[in-house]
């Protein structure tokens, strides 16, 4: 079955996940994950993309963002992706592929998933069991959003900052948004949607959206399509 091409919008927020080869580790040390989020800050400037989310695990990343052209996203992770496996390689001494094929992403209903999805990826490093709280782990966008650190590549979504008039009251509600997690059923969708690369939202949203774009925006129904009538 061919494949359908990535479903990409521009000023429409995207969750993005890149993989590992075989699950294989794509950062060794802390001189890998700086190299990768230079990259995603250097490129985003030249690709026209506001950055608001991410985290960066052994064998994964996860990143949330919105591209200003149809086709600024996918100039971006062939950029970021091209250089960082050069680097990577002549780094450690190896050679081929480092990715598991295409980056997944898919694109999501901003009222209805954009806060989830920065809580989902924040938690990651929780869900795997390799930092108790999303606080603990320093390779994600969290400590930004939880008023820890200040972090240069990220450009906060307008949601992020209607939850509270001042930099503390925003930076407290969205812990607690973190620490309360993401409920199971908004999880699942999230990750079914860009695992598949369709779009993730309600009825409405996905009606709007397949108005916008001849490509499909949800699975297919089983079964064959119905015969049209003389």
């Amino acid at each position: 079955m061919a494949r359908l091409p990535r479903l990409t919008l521009a000023d429409q927020p995207h969750h993005v996940i890149q993989r590992g080869n075989n699950r294989q580790a794509i950062f060794i040390d802390r001189a890998d994950r700086e190299m990768l989020l230079g990259l995603l800050g250097e490129n985003a400037a030249r690709y026209g993309i506001a950055l608001h989310a991410y985290v960066l695990m052994d064998n994964h990343f996860h990143l949330l963002a919105t591209p200003s052209t149809a086709d600024g996203l996918p100039q971006w992770m062939q950029a970021i992706g091209r250089r960082y496996v050069r680097y990577f390689n002549d780094r450690h001494g190896r050679s081929g592929t480092l990715w598991e094929g295409r980056y997944k992403s898919t694109l999501i209903q901003t009222d209805r998933y954009l806060l989830a999805c920065m809580a989902y990826i924040d938690l990651n490093p929780v869900r795997a069991g390799i930092a108790p709280e999303a606080r603990d782990y320093p390779w994600s966008s969290h400590g930004h959003y939880a008023g820890l650190r200040h972090d240069k590549l990220l450009t906060p979504h307008p949601l992020y900052w209607s939850l509270g008039n001042t930099p503390f009251a925003r930076e407290a509600a969205y812990a607690d948004l973190v620490r309360a997690g993401v409920p199971t059923a908004d999880q699942a969708a999230l990750t079914e949607a860009t695992l598949h690369g369709w779009a993730a939202g309600d009825r409405d949203f996905l009606a709007s959206l397949q108005r916008a774009t001849p490509r499909r925006v949800l699975k297919a129904r089983p079964g064959r399509p119905p015969t049209p009538r003389n």
